[in-house]
This record gives C-alpha cells, sequence and structure tokens, in this order.
C-alpha cells in the first residue's frame, strides 16, 4: 500500500475541478507491419505489465480527504478491461488516426480501476497500425510514461525505466560520526558558515521564483488562447529531424530545447496573426515543466517535475532573433529561482496533513487562471527503433493533457532519429491544431536554412581573411 504524494493527488483534484477536463496523458506509437491477433496481443501484455505494479493497481480514496489516496492491489483486474481495439474508417490515413486519438484522450479514465488503458487501432493506410498508451498524471510524468511505453518493447522491460517503477524507499541512516564541533572546531564553524550563506541565497532565490510564479498566474495574458474549455479535443502532430534540429543547435550555440521551442513560438506567431491579433511581449506564456527526477531516484513512481513560465516571444519576426530570445529566457529563467520555488512547495505541501492541502489544491483549482496561454513539454525517448512483437515501431507522438484555462498543450518527444511534437487542443477554440504542427515543421525548416546562410557566411569570411593575408 502505497499513498500518493501532494502532486499526484494534485492531479487528481484538478481534474475534479472541471467535469470537461481529463488529465490523463499519452504515447502513440506508429507500427510497420500486421496487426497482432488479440489473443498473442494479449498473452504478450500480460507478461510485459507484470513487472509495473501500478498497472495492477487501483485507486482508494479517503472519505473527506481525511488521509492521502493509495495506490492498492485490485484482486478484480482483468486485462480485458484495458486493452481495446478499434479501427478507423477509410481512407485510414493520419487525419482518421489523429481524430480517434482525440476522441480517446478526451475520455475520462474509470478510476475504479487500475488508471491505464491501450488502444491497438486497425485499418491504417500503407500497412501500419497503431497503439496508443493512455496513463493518468496522477501515476507518471511525461519521463516515465515514455519509458513505461518502450518497457512493453521486445527488448522486455529488464533495460527499461517501467520495470523499475516503485515506492522509493527511505535512505538509510548514515553512520554515526562524532559532531564535528568536538574534533574540529574551526572547520566545523566555517563549514557552518558556509552552508548558512548558501542556505539564505537559495531561500531568496526560491522567493524570488515564487513571486515570479505567482504573477505569472496572475497576469492576464493577451491572447486568446487562454479561456475555457470544451470537452471535445482536436490532435495533430509534427515531425523534424534531430539531425536538422542538432545542425541549428551547433550554428547557434544553443540547446535541442530552445530550437523546439522557438519553432512552436513562430507557429503561435502565424496563428495569431491569422486570427488578427498583434502578438505582444505578453501575449503568450507558457508552462513549461523541468524534471527533477535525479539519478538516484528512478526507482521512485509518481511525478518528479518542477515548473517554469517563461514568455515566448512570439512579438519578434526574425527567427534567429526568435531563437536567441527563447535561449535567453530559458537561461535567465532557469537561474531565477522558479524551479527552486516549485519544488519547495512541492516539499512543504508533502509535510502538510494531507486535509489543508487538499483543501488548498480544490481551492487553488477554483480560481481563474489568466496568465498562462499553453503548456509545453519537452521529453527525452528512445533513442533506438523500438519493436513490438517483432513490428517495427516508425513513430513516438506524444499526448499532453489541457486544462485550467489552457486551450493548447504541446509534448515533444524525441524518438529514434526524430523530434516529434504531439498537439492537444480544445475542440471548439483552436480548429486551427493542424496549422500549429505544419507551423512548427517550417519554422524548423526556417532555422536550418539560416544555420546553412550562417555556415556559408563564415567560409566566405574565412577565405577572405586568408586572401587578405
Amino acid at each position: 500500500m502505497e499513498h500518493l504524494t501532494t502532486l499526484d493527488a494534485g492531479f487528481l483534484k484538478a481534474e475534479d475541478s472541471d467535469p470537461r477536463v481529463s488529465l490523463a496523458i499519452g504515447g502513440l506509437a506508429l507500427l510497420e507491419g500486421p496487426v497482432p491477433d488479440r489473443e498473442s496481443l494479449t498473452k504478450t501484455l500480460s507478461q510485459r505489465i507484470r513487472t509495473c505494479p501500478r498497472f495492477k493497481q487501483r485507486l482508494r480514496l479517503r472519505v473527506f480527504d481525511l488521509g492521502a489516496p493509495e495506490w492498492v492491489d485490485d484482486p478484480d483486474f482483468d486485462l480485458a478491461h484495458h486493452v481495446r481495439r478499434i479501427a478507423v474508417p477509410r481512407p485510414g490515413d493520419n487525419q482518421e488516426l489523429f481524430r480517434l486519438v482525440a476522441d480517446v484522450m478526451s475520455r475520462r479514465l474509470d478510476r475504479s480501476r487500475p488508471l491505464w488503458e491501450i488502444w491497438v487501432i486497425e485499418g491504417l493506410a500503407e500497412d501500419r497500425w497503431a497503439m496508443l498508451m493512455k496513463i493518468h498524471h496522477a501515476i507518471a510524468d511525461g519521463i516515465a510514461t515514455a519509458h513505461m511505453l518502450a518497457g512493453l518493447s521486445d527488448r522486455g522491460v529488464a533495460n527499461s525505466f517501467a520495470g523499475q517503477i516503485r515506492a522509493a524507499k527511505e535512505p538509510a541512516a548514515p553512520p554515526f560520526r562524532l559532531p564535528g564541533a568536538i574534533t574540529d572546531p574551526l572547520s566545523w564553524m566555517s563549514g557552518l558558515w558556509t552552508t548558512s550563506a548558501s542556505m539564505t541565497t537559495a531561500a531568496a532565490r526560491a522567493a524570488r521564483g515564487a513571486a515570479e510564479l505567482a504573477i505569472g498566474l496572475l497576469r492576464p495574458a493577451s491572447s486568446s488562447l487562454n479561456g475555457p474549455v470544451s470537452d471535445l479535443r482536436r490532435y495533430s502532430a509534427a515531425r523534424v529531424s534531430l539531425d536538422d534540429i542538432r545542425q541549428v543547435c551547433r550554428a547557434f550555440d544553443v540547446t535541442i530545447n530552445d530550437v523546439a521551442l522557438a519553432a512552436l513560438t513562430e507557429s503561435y506567431r502565424t496563428l495569431l496573426i491569422r486570427r488578427g491579433e498583434r502578438p505582444s511581449a505578453d501575449s503568450l506564456r507558457a508552462l513549461v515543466p523541468v524534471s527533477v527526477r535525479a539519478a538516484d531516484a528512478l526507482a521512485a513512481a509518481g511525478n518528479r517535475v518542477s515548473v517554469m513560465l517563461p514568455y515566448l516571444p512570439v512579438e519578434i519576426d526574425n527567427p534567429v532573433q526568435r531563437l536567441r530570445v527563447v535561449h535567453s529566457r530559458l537561461s535567465r529563467t532557469k537561474s531565477s529561482g522558479q524551479r527552486q520555488a516549485g519544488s519547495t512547495a512541492v516539499s512543504v505541501a508533502n509535510a502538510v496533513p494531507f486535509p489543508l492541502t487538499a483543501w488548498l489544491i480544490r481551492w487553488l483549482t477554483q480560481l481563474p487562471q489568466h496568465g498562462v496561454t499553453t503548456l509545453a513539454t519537452n521529453v527525452p525517448g528512445p533513442c533506438e527503433p523500438l519493436h513490438i512483437m517483432g513490428r517495427k515501431v516508425i513513430a513516438v507522438m506524444p499526448v499532453p493533457p489541457i486544462a485550467m484555462q489552457l486551450r493548447t498543450g504541446v509534448a515533444m518527444l524525441s524518438y529514434a532519429d526524430d523530434l516529434f511534437f504531439g498537439i492537444l487542443a480544445d475542440f471548439d477554440a483552436v480548429p486551427e491544431v493542424d496549422e500549429i504542427a505544419r507551423g512548427i515543421e517550417a519554422a524548423v525548416a526556417r532555422l536550418v536554412a539560416g544555420s546553412k546562410r550562417r555556415k556559408t557566411a563564415y567560409g566566405r569570411r574565412g577565405l577572405s581573411l586568408v586572401i587578405n593575408a
């Protein structure tokens, strides 16, 4: 029996606050070859979920939130309740597939059973089929979900994070030592001073970050992308080459995440202009989850994330300048204390009696959130192609949730040689979801072209210097 952390339980409370919201996250695997028959697929999946306890555990809630929800083994677990088969209508293209994904992800998971489903999708063109893994955010964050999906592959769960998702163990007690003040008083005094100074600096940074987070949530955004959501969704995806992105990174000395967010920024800018809006410096503030999952915490279940709330520079027209501003803002935000503030808030909440934190979460989720416009999360995926039952996985596309006035959510997942963007949007408020996906691909292409021009310019400059010498 394991209790949910405050952050994990918070996803349940956030879902409870709005009947039109489902806080499940997903991974859509596209595979080559024939669809496996029901019997062989069921046998394979039943074997591969054994080492991941959450697949067979359900929630047990406490009356009046007198205690945190618990994970308990489901005595009535039946794989048939969780593995579904469905076919898309002709012509079986990506549009039909994405419509189905949007429909599945808009529905809530049944809390009386383990909070996950796998949808086997048939009827796709070009001898393809798909597997959609849907799992509640209360179980795991994006990194854990990606590894759980990878754990269903033919490599088995032994080499996957899925086999390591268990309760975190308490650290062993340190060996007994005499206090430093007795053995070396001068060193002890020096260490105490250094520690106090470091704690003061960290506390100040966290306080500053907390203020920035609060302001970011309360200050209204001047964008139609923030507002109430309906109970229907749209989904689309973009695919870009990691080699192309790395080329941009080398040319402009930025990170993959910088390039991805800059491409997303350009796509949103184009969308706002087409809507007749004038993109400004405060039009688009993004909620960017940041993993704080340490190397020694890989065995822990649940969510290990903090957040940043940077503005995306949709007001800038030049692609290269926009990329540099994204890089600068992310670097500044990382050092501002927002991540520390988020982590500190979660740690404090875990130390407070759950009835109080449950009341606080309910109150917070009822507040009108107008400052943040979109979700943008980046998750590292498998570096090598996967196979499931001998069928090659040719693509893995993430599916983020939307809630709390966020009408769009974008998740980025690296898989093999590509970076995939999955965009989930409110059906009524954002009918242009496909335009967002195509805009991302076009933005990356423009940055690649810019990196080539920069390389050529440097080459010519170097040649002229040699001649003049």
